[in-house]
């Protein structure tokens, strides 16, 4: 019998199928800056350093995947956007660094706006 989360993980998995591939990097791109903002609206709060290593490691993940993404030669996006996009990867890896050699809150709200404002943009597009 399936207990309460494998139910949601497969809701999840469910309701991706229903996604465009943009809507799933948008939607990866949003969790992980939720993540990081209630890290930082929490800073300091019970349990914070495992949850800021884990958004942390979450929103690298979803860095990496788009960067792989970024450099196919399949990928439909504009040259232009694509290097854009992966010089912002390589802003977010530095300061994903800076954050776990020096954790600060303050330090949190570009990779989120980033996060967020990649996301928007990613839904607009309309590419597939």
């Amino acid at each position: 019998m399936y207990g309460a989360q494998q139910l949601e993980a497969y809701r999840t998995v469910q309701n991706a199928n229903n996604l465009s591939g943009r809507d799933i990097e948008a939607a990866a791109l949003t969790r992980s800056a939720l993540l990081l903002d209630d890290c930082r609206k929490n800073w300091g709060g019970p349990g914070h350093d495992e949850k800021l290593a884990q958004a942390l490691r979450i929103n690298q993940s979803v860095w990496t995947i788009l960067q792989s993404e970024l450099v196919r030669d399949d990928n439909p996006l504009p040259l232009e956007i694509r290097q854009n996009v992966l010089t912002l990867s390589v802003f977010i890896d530095k300061r994903i660094i800076e954050i776990m050699a020096d954790p600060q809150p303050e330090k949190l709200k570009i990779i989120i706006d980033i996060n967020l404002n990649l996301a928007a943009g990613l839904r607009g597009s309309g590419l597939e």
